[in-house]
Formats: C-alpha cells, sequence, structure tokens
C-alpha cells in the first residue's frame, strides 16, 4: 500500500472512532456541587426523560447559598462541550426564565454525539460572580449521568 492511503485509512479510522472515547474512569458526575469560590451550591437537573442525540431539551438549574437558602435574581450563562474533542455545545442553550425556590431554566440543550460533556454555569448573583462546572455522559439512548 503506498503512503497516501496508509494515511488516509489512518485519518478515516481516526474520525470513525473519535465518538468512541470512553470517559475518565474517575469522572466525578455529581449533580450537586459548591462553585469555584464557595459563593453558591449549584444543583443540575437533567430532563425527566432522558433526550435523544440531536434533540434539543431542558434543563433547571437551583442556586443556593452555602447555607441553603434560594438565590434568587441571578444572571446565569451557559456554556461547555467535549473535552476530549474540544469542540463546545452545538448549540447556544440560555437560562429563558427564573423560577420560584432559587430555581431556573435552561432551555436550547443540545448534544450532537455520545460521551463525555461538559456543563459550564457563570453565575452573577448577590453574592458575586463565581461559575461551576458540571460533567455528564451521554449514552446512545439519550442522556447519561
Amino acid at each position: 500500500m503506498n503512503a497516501r492511503i496508509t494515511t488516509a485509512l489512518s485519518l478515516a479510522s481516526l474520525v470513525v472512532t473519535a465518538g468512541c472515547m470512553s470517559p475518565p474512569k474517575e469522572l466525578d458526575l455529581a449533580l450537586t456541587r459548591p462553585s469555584a469560590d464557595n459563593k453558591y451550591v449549584v444543583t443540575l437537573q437533567p430532563p425527566a426523560k432522558a433526550a435523544a442525540i440531536n434533540q434539543l431539551h431542558s434543563w433547571r438549574v437551583l442556586l443556593a447559598s452555602p447555607t441553603g437558602a434560594p438565590v434568587a435574581q441571578a444572571r446565569i450563562t451557559v456554556d461547555g462541550g467535549m473535552p476530549q474533542h474540544g469542540h463546545g455545545l452545538p448549540t447556544k442553550p440560555q437560562v429563558t426564565r427564573e423560577l420560584p425556590g432559587g430555581a431556573y431554566l435552561i432551555e436550547g440543550m443540545k448534544f450532537s454525539m455520545t460521551g463525555w460533556w461538559e456543563i459550564k454555569l457563570a453565575i452573577d448573583g448577590p453574592a458575586g460572580a463565581d461559575r461551576v462546572t458540571f460533567n455528564t455522559v451521554v449514552a446512545e439512548a439519550g442522556v447519561g449521568r
């Protein structure tokens, strides 16, 4: 086989298997965690029914103070992506409304392939700006844990 064909076959194999990377074994999949500077305790609630690949779905964020009091009137921006693939989310999810009890609705979330995804939240609330990152593993049948 000549070098060009060998190189092309190797690259094609890489593209085909790229979505098959396993997430790190010790990946923290906790859905409640303190923000980076401990200004907030954040809970991420995935949709009740697992969302299929390439389908829009909504999530909820529960925002509390370190003592557990609900936090209202915060601004939250959403980002994320696949660390193992080096790309971001295929959509621009947004917090579309504040709900009672320190809850916020994220709409427009979508995953384009299976694997490990990060969901990054930047919070600007009464205690100041902070951030938090959640990990999720999307399985073939829909959003996993």
